[in-house]
């Protein structure tokens, strides 16, 4: 508040300095006074500003590769898939300021195609781009995407277990939940499917993991396209940790004298053992007893395992068995042409 007894000088003071620039003669005379100068001082400032902020009032491109996403809205009975969409991805090249560009990425722009009303079959739609707050689309490549409009399906198949290979001194024991999942998706593509697994873990004893499922085609293949429900299992590994196992040569027992083995193949060629410690330190094969005759056939092996230990693999053994000529009989000669005269 202005002190008591200064308010009437101080507006005296205001009034007189705009009665002079009213007057057009003074104004007139102070703006061109030192003209030169402030003319040079504007344009510095104008200039310092232009330089300052012209990164943000340039426009650039920016080109980004944007998953194209399906939009079908078709009324009626049953649900809808779409598979095979080529490309899966377009380019969009963008026009605004660079620190807008900056902010964005190929997830946050809109390619869509909208299948709405199509027929069940293949198809090929323009591709509409939605382009963010603050820029201008410049060019898509392709305009257009195929693809093909299915039923979906939805199948339950179980889940087989896959971890990597243990130990040959432990005997792992495993369990995946859940044991059954559903694959859903469309229809040619869900056929396909053969098999869902783990994706393959390893594991230590007492342990436990969440792991994502694979769908796979007759080839093994992972199948795409199609989502399994739930997308995880759980594998957990039961057994306490190891034991005294050990793999051992199978050797088969000789033949009867009177027969003769040509080939030979056992099925695993080795065998894993469980005993006490100092028993499989002294173990370096077994013998495994089959019985013999003649023929090309596959047989069971009986293995000769000592006392306190115990196989875990069943063996088998394909055998080729002639039969030996008896002593003092001459094997018979084979043929011979007749001389020539």
């Amino acid at each position: 508040m202005t002190p008591p007894g200064r308010s009437g000088p101080l507006l005296d003071r205001w009034g007189q300095v705009l009665r002079r620039w009213v007057d057009p003669r003074y104004a007139r005379e102070r703006t061109l006074h030192n003209i030169g100068p402030k003319l040079l001082a504007l344009a510095v400032a104008l200039a310092l500003w232009s330089l300052s902020t012209a990164d943000r009032r340039a426009n650039v491109e920016q080109r980004y590769d944007v998953p194209v996403t399906v939009v079908d809205s078709t009324g009626g009975r049953g649900t809808r898939a779409t598979s095979a969409l080529t490309p899966e991805s377009v380019r969009v090249t963008l026009s605004g300021r660079p620190d807008r560009l900056r902010q964005l990425s190929g997830r946050s722009i809109e390619a869509l195609v909208d299948v709405t009303g199509a027929p069940e079959g293949s198809f090929t739609r323009n591709v509409r781009v939605i382009a963010p707050t603050g820029t201008r689309v410049l060019r898509l490549e392709p305009e257009r995407v195929q693809g093909f409009v299915d039923t979906e399906l939805t199948r339950t198949l179980p889940v087989l277990l896959s971890v990597a290979a243990p130990s040959e001194s432990s005997l792992p024991r495993f369990q995946v939940s859940p044991t059954q999942v559903q694959v859903s998706g469309p229809a040619r593509v869900v056929t396909t499917v053969r098999r869902v697994v783990n994706t393959p873990v390893v594991l230590a004893s007492g342990a436990t993991a969440e792991v994502p499922l694979i769908a796979l085609d007759a080839q093994n293949e992972p199948v795409e396209g199609v989502m399994t429900m739930p997308a995880t299992a759980t594998v957990s590994r039961l057994d306490s940790g190891e034991v005294p196992v050990k793999t051992v040569t199978v050797v088969l027992s000789p033949p009867p004298a009177n027969l003769r083995v040509t080939s030979a193949s056992v099925q695993p060629s080795g065998v894993r053992l469980v005993a006490d410690p100092e028993l499989l330190a002294r173990l370096r094969e077994v013998t495994g007893r089959v019985e013999y005759r003649v023929g090309t056939y596959t047989a069971p092996v009986r293995l000769q395992v000592p006392a306190g230990a115990q196989a875990l693999e069943n063996v088998t053994v394909r055998l080729t068995v002639e039969a030996r000529p008896a002593e003092g009989t001459a094997a018979p000669r084979p043929p011979t042409s007749p001389a020539a005269p």
